[in-house]
């Protein structure tokens, strides 16, 4: 039997298929049966950068599609398809990671120390539903924003807090690459790593991906701070100014490939307009917010929706190269101009 991780409309699951006697067909009801989405409606990607899945014919074998073990499917429904309406099941409770980092993450470093104890955290309502995952905090819920696999995750999910517009993705791209403009003895070419008119180049690219330079950068910009958790290890990595004279911080979840947000909202299903996309920065309603984010974390990890960046295996989609984590894979683009890769 084979898993593949499915990230859906409804959040992250995974799938148990045998990859040599399944047909596409049982892959699409299975996909039904976790997200809702008829086969006729299903767009399906597959891989990191994603992949359209073209030639989906529901009589042909599962490896027509070319997937292998570990491949992450992402389905949505095409546009001009009806939605069913919602079912809402439970699930038992989960607990939160009692530990976490909390950093300074300077500008010039992607480095992180090693772990630093917090206390325990509380335990936390952890309910499960259709729909999103999140953790009940007693008069609100702590939601999953899934924003969409497409190499501008990272500012999307800023756009989504900040702008309440993940669209505006672009937009927060040209904000980084003014920032470094304005400032090259703070966004110096060894801080960036690269030449900085080569990194502004690349970082308005809609294909490039965004780290911690673009998160310092985002954080002083908004005059807020951003705490962004590893869904592997459950540490907080938190950007900007976050001393006792910023009240506002903004979350994001960090797959080791992909970044969505959280909010804070009256329901889990509740529209984005009567979400709270800024949460205090400070007090004991601030550090109550941060460990359920913690406990998001470890709902997701549970779920194994991550991808360890160290090891994972790509495979380069221009020259058919096998690559083994980021490194490797920076290096190559690096080297050839590829960036075009898929997890396998």
């Amino acid at each position: 039997m084979a898993l593949f991780r499915l990230r859906h409309p409804k959040g992250v699951s995974t799938l148990e298929l045998d990859i040599e006697t399944a047909k596409v067909q049982d892959l699409l009801q299975a996909i039904l049966s976790i997200s809702g989405i008829p086969p006729s409606a299903q767009d399906l990607k597959v891989g990191y950068p994603p992949r359209s899945l073209t030639a989906v014919i529901p009589e042909l074998p599962l490896s027509s599609l070319g997937v292998a073990p570990g491949d992450q499917l992402i389905v949505v429904r095409k546009s001009g398809s009806a939605a069913p309406p919602s079912v809402t099941p439970t699930a038992p409770p989960s607990s939160a990671n009692p530990r976490a980092t909390l950093v300074n993450s300077p500008a010039s470093s992607l480095s992180r120390p090693p772990p630093n104890p917090r206390p325990a955290a509380p335990a936390f309502s952890t309910p499960q539903r259709d729909g999103p995952d999140f953790i009940e905090m007693g008069g609100g819920y702590l939601v999953h924003r899934i924003v969409p696999d497409d190499n501008s995750c990272m500012f999307a999910s800023v756009a989504l807090v900040f702008e309440q517009d993940m669209q505006m993705a672009p937009v927060i791209r040209q904000t980084v690459a003014e920032a470094i403009q304005r400032d090259p003895e703070t966004w110096s070419d060894a801080v960036l790593g690269h030449p900085r008119e080569e990194y502004i180049h690349r970082i308005l690219s809609p294909n490039s991906w965004g780290g911690a330079i673009e998160l310092t950068i985002l954080a002083a910009h908004y005059g807020a701070e951003i705490a962004s958790v590893d869904v592997e290890t459950g540490r907080i990595d938190r950007f900007g100014p976050h001393d006792s004279e910023v009240e506002n911080r903004a979350l994001l979840i960090y797959s080791g490939v992909h970044y969505d947000a959280a909010v804070l909202a009256p329901a889990p299903d509740a529209p984005q307009e009567f979400c709270a996309s800024l949460v205090p920065a400070v007090g004991a309603e601030g550090d109550r917010i941060l460990d359920a984010l913690q406990a998001l974390a470890t709902k997701l990890r549970e779920k194994h929706a991550y991808t360890n960046m160290a090891t994972f295996d790509l495979r380069c989609e221009v020259c058919g190269k096998g690559i083994k984590g980021e490194k490797e894979a920076r290096a190559h683009a690096s080297e050839t101009g590829h960036i075009k890769f898929g997890e396998f």
